[in-house]
């Protein structure tokens, strides 16, 4: 288990360092900054645009130089010769009112399906307020790459992930043409051009270090498209369509810190101006967060604040690994330190990363939760790839976000006027919350929703409607059958074998399947910490299995409540065959066995699940016989699923199918439990 280590002296005094002026190394900081401030010249903007907002293509790629040795991309000339041009675009729009630029370009976002938010980005410039600047081009930035996305899915059929792939697509450069998107690329989509969209929601640039020009010219760049891509579609009598946005569906589970009141909201920012987690360049950006939670702008809000935790984290991860070089960007060469990075276990070099024991267990889960589990909201990678409806971001994850980014503020900084702030009850209750969370989006933790999901289920089948008993004796030919006896037999025995396992107080000596298997000591079991971080492949191998049993579990628990449902109504209406009512008898007989041997299956998975860091470290040849025999136990359930089914109704050979898999879950019982005795007995020799 991780435990979060004493803060060491080098993080405690990280304020008191000389104060870090930018996240931007020499090379970037030249290349964003100033590069493109170089030449003086001037470009009449009606060689740009046209009164009705044509964009010429012909005099912006005419700017794009290329290297005389392999014919790729000069970046560096490029930026310099385009930076005068983003000038005269930058000051063009300027002069417009939102009515002018509304009339002029509109028509041409269309094609993003994010015409409004278009418009917002030019409010933003009208505003001159560097964040308002930089938080649009980061939401601009991501419309551009979703929508860019849906033009490369009428050509081609897999979207690339990352948006400098997408701009160097074959898909794109047939429908847009190949210099146009060297312009992109020199914008946006190569670490060896500016990289806009990198640097900003990676947490490298601060407000003041984004150029507005630059911008103002994708705004632009954006309307050009959207003109050049209306040709394409004509041409080709083809319809672009935009895939749906994802919507977070999982808000309940996301329910962990207390809601935060405007009083949180001012003692933050508070904690904000004094903790070192905090750069002071970066300030601004936490100021506009605030606000925007203020305001009711979720998505601003998180689209501000995850940036700077990264920000906050890389400044910890270089402090307590000893490599403050790398809190600056890499250069083209080389990668940058992202969440990727900082949150593995060990380091490029394979030293161990100290940033985990440094934050703790509970705030590494919920950062793997929040930002990279496949199952979890992976909240950075939707918002910074457009997939998100920014007016529908709820307000739950949002607080989800800040809470958390709250504790961290108060962790990383020893002030005295920080103490005070963090004894107040709105603060102790984040903090509190964040110190107990668990994993709930890591497979694990899925498992045990899961198991206790499909225990919920089964045990409801008592409640469903059946014939009465006395009604089946006055049936002629219709008998209750014995076959359900050696289940039950075999079910017992397994049980009383599990006892050891169990907690103390679960050792009964009679009726142990209406005792032991039950849901509240399912759930007693389900409450145990497992350990979720750095899984070995391994584990993860057993899981896909565990997942898979419990999932056809389930799906013969939905197949016997929906068929016993559907019986008792044909049974009532007398709608019955002398075959069906027979049929009938075999399924009410069937779900006496069945409801045990589901549960106690159930049983054995959360009970597998407990040691499984354990079980993982056999030799690879009782490993390898472990999973198949629960590749076994799958197989049974699988075929459970067919026979159970509407279609088959195949009860008899149920029986004889459960009676074959429980014969080998007590061999494997057996063999377990003379492995524990066997190590007793050399623990105590």
């Amino acid at each position: 288990m991780l435990q979060a280590v004493l803060i060491p002296t080098e993080i405690q005094e990280m304020s008191l360092a000389d104060p870090v002026t930018t996240c931007l190394s020499p090379a970037v900081h030249y290349m964003v900054c100033k590069l493109g401030f170089e030449i003086g010249d001037s470009h009449s903007v009606n060689s740009i645009v046209s009164e009705n907002g044509e964009v010429c293509w012909r005099t912006i790629t005419e700017l794009v130089h290329y290297l005389e040795s392999d014919q790729n991309v000069d970046y560096i000339k490029s930026v310099q010769m385009l930076g005068p041009l983003c000038e005269s675009v930058h000051l063009h729009l300027q002069s417009l009112t939102m009515e002018q630029f509304e009339v002029q370009y509109s028509l041409w976002f269309q094609w993003t399906n994010c015409t409004e938010l278009l418009l917002e980005v030019f409010a933003a410039l009208e505003s001159m307020e560097a964040t308002a600047i930089a938080l649009s081009l980061m939401k601009l930035t991501s419309c551009l790459e979703r929508a860019l996305g849906d033009v490369f899915l009428v050509i081609g059929k897999d979207c690339p992930f990352l948006l400098r792939d997408l701009l160097a697509s074959q898909e794109l450069a047939a429908v847009f043409g190949q210099s146009v998107m060297n312009v992109l690329r020199v914008f946006i989509g190569s670490p060896y051009g500016l990289n806009l969209r990198n640097i900003l929601w990676h947490g490298f640039a601060s407000p003041q270090e984004i150029p507005a020009k630059y911008c103002s010219m994708l705004l632009i760049l954006t309307a050009g498209l959207g003109q050049l891509l209306k040709i394409y579609l004509l041409q080709t009598e083809t319809i672009l369509v935009h895939r749906p946005y994802i919507a977070f569906t999982n808000l309940k589970e996301l329910d962990i810190f207390p809601d935060i009141n405007h009083e949180a909201l001012s003692l933050t920012e508070e904690l904000a101006k004094i903790s070192s987690f905090v750069l002071k360049t970066m300030l601004p950006f936490w100021v506009a967060a605030l606000t925007a939670f203020r305001q009711h702008r979720y998505a601003d809000c998180v689209i501000l604040l995850l940036p700077q935790l990264e920000t906050g984290l890389r400044l910890l991860f270089t402090t307590v690994n000893k490599c403050p070089n790398r809190l600056l960007t890499a250069e083209s060469s080389s990668l940058y330190t992202t969440f990727d990075e900082m949150l593995t276990k060990q380091l490029n070099d394979k030293e161990i990363n100290q940033l985990p024991l440094i934050l703790g267990e509970p705030s590494m889960e919920f950062l793997w939760d929040f930002l990279n589990h496949q199952e979890g909201p992976r909240v950075r990678d939707h918002l910074s790839h457009g997939e998100i409806n920014l007016n529908e971001f709820p307000r739950e994850i949002a607080n989800q976000i800040l809470a958390f980014s709250v504790t961290l503020l108060c962790r990383f900084s020893e002030e005295e006027e920080l103490v005070v702030l963090k004894e107040h009850t709105a603060i102790k209750a984040l903090i509190s919350c964040a110190g107990c969370y668990r994993s709930r989006f890591h497979p694990i933790a899925r498992l045990k929703k899961q198991v206790l999901e499909c225990m919920k289920s089964i045990s409801s089948w008592p409640e469903l409607p059946i014939m009465p008993e006395e009604q089946i004796q006055e049936i002629p030919g219709l008998e209750r059958s014995s076959e359900t006896s050696p289940c039950i037999f075999l079910t017992t025995e397994i049980l009383s074998q599990l006892q050891h396992h169990l907690p103390q107080n679960c050792y009964i000596l009679d009726n142990l399947i209406n005792n032991l298997l039950t849901e509240k000591l399912l759930l007693e079991l389900c409450s145990s910490h497992i350990c979720t971080l750095y899984c070995p492949r391994s584990v993860l191998e057993i899981l896909v299995v565990f997942r898979k049993i419990s999932t056809q579990c389930h799906q013969v628990s939905d197949q016997v409540i929906a068929s016993t449902e559907m019986r008792y109504k044909q049974w009532i209406n007398k709608i019955l065959r002398s075959r069906q009512r027979h049929n009938y008898l075999r399924m009410l007989n069937s779900i006496k066995f069945l409801s045990p041997v589901l549960r106690l299956i159930l049983m054995l998975i959360i009970l597998e699940l407990i040691n499984i860091h354990a079980v993982c470290e056999k030799n690879p040849c009782d490993y390898q016989q472990y999973i198949k025999f629960l590749k076994s136990i799958l197989q049974y359930t699988e075929n459970l699923v067919t026979y159970t089914s509407p279609e088959k109704n195949k009860w008899d050979e149920s029986a004889e199918l459960t009676h074959k898999a429980l014969i080998k879950i007590r061999t494997f019982s057996e063999r377990k439990l003379t492995l524990m005795q066997l190590a007793t007995q050399v623990k105590l020799s």
